[in-house]
C-alpha cells in the first residue's frame, strides 16, 4: 500500500525548500497568484493525499506579534466572507509541538497587505492574527475535496510595519526573488533602503523560525495520518 502524503502550499521557493519531505510532503509554490496555486494544488491531488497545509511566512495583523512568532491557524477567513475551520486534531498537534506558538484565525488575500493602516483595519474587522496569500486557496480546496487542512505561518512583517514598493513587487511568478525589480525600485525611490533592510532582517528571522518548525514537527508536518 502506497504511503500517503501532504501537500504544502507556499508562496516562495525558500518556503517550499523547507516544507518538502520526499515521499511525505509535496510542496507547491503559488508565487503570490491564486490561480497558479489553485492549479498546482489541483494537479497535485491524488487518492494518496492525506491533507493540505498552508505553510510559510505571513504579515502580522494583531498588534504585538513580533517577527518569528509562530501562528497556528484555527480558521481561515476567505474574501467571500466564508470562514473555514482548520482541522482540530492537526492544529492541536502543531500547537503542542511548537513552543511559544500562538493560535488564532488568519485571513487570506489575493494581494499583499502592505500598509500598516490597512493591516490595523483588517484586524479590527476580522480579528485575524495574520494574513497571507495561500491559506484561503488551501481552505477552499480542502473543503471542496473533503480533506483536512492546517495553517502554519510565521510572522515576517509585523502589524506596525508598512512594506515599501520594492518589497511588494520583488517576487517572480515562480516564488523566487526578482532582484532586478527590487534594484529598479530602489533606484527610483532610494528612501526605501532602510525599510528594505529592516524587512530583510525580519524575513530572515521568520525563515529561521519556519525551519525550526519543520524540524520539530517531523514526518508529514504534524499530519496525524502520517506521523
Amino acid at each position: 500500500m502506497a504511503l500517503g502524503f501532504v501537500i504544502a502550499a507556499t508562496g516562495l521557493k525558500a518556503e517550499a525548500r523547507i516544507a518538502e519531505q520526499p515521499g511525505r510532503v509535496k510542496a507547491v509554490i503559488g508565487g503570490g497568484r491564486e490561480d497558479r496555486l489553485a492549479t498546482l494544488l489541483q494537479e497535485g491531488l491524488s487518492e494518496s493525499t492525506r491533507g493540505l497545509i498552508s505553510f510559510g511566512i505571513a504579515g502580522g495583523l494583531r498588534p504585538g506579534l513580533k517577527p518569528g512568532t509562530i501562528i497556528v491557524g484555527t480558521s481561515v477567513l476567505h474574501s467571500s466572507g466564508r470562514i473555514y475551520p482548520a482541522d482540530v486534531r492537526w492544529s492541536d498537534r502543531l500547537f503542542e509541538a511548537l513552543p511559544n506558538a500562538e493560535s488564532g484565525p488568519v485571513t487570506g488575500s489575493s494581494t499583499i497587505i502592505a500598509n500598516r493602516d490597512e493591516k490595523h483595519a483588517i484586524y479590527l474587522k476580522s480579528g485575524a492574527f495574520a494574513a497571507d496569500m495561500e491559506s484561503h486557496v488551501v481552505a477552499q480546496m480542502a473543503a471542496e475535496r473533503g480533506l483536512p487542512f492546517a495553517v502554519l505561518r510565521v510572522i515576517a512583517d509585523p502589524s506596525t510595519l508598512s512594506l515599501p514598493p520594492a518589497a511588494v513587487n520583488g517576487l517572480n511568478p515562480d516564488g523566487s526573488p526578482n532582484i532586478p525589480a527590487v534594484l529598479k525600485s530602489l533606484a527610483t525611490q532610494p528612501s526605501q533602503l532602510w525599510d528594505i533592510i529592516r524587512i530583510a532582517g525580519a524575513t530572515r528571522r521568520a525563515m529561521k523560525s519556519l525551519l525550526r518548525c519543520h524540524r520539530l514537527l517531523g514526518p508529514g508536518l504534524g499530519c496525524t495520518d502520517l506521523s
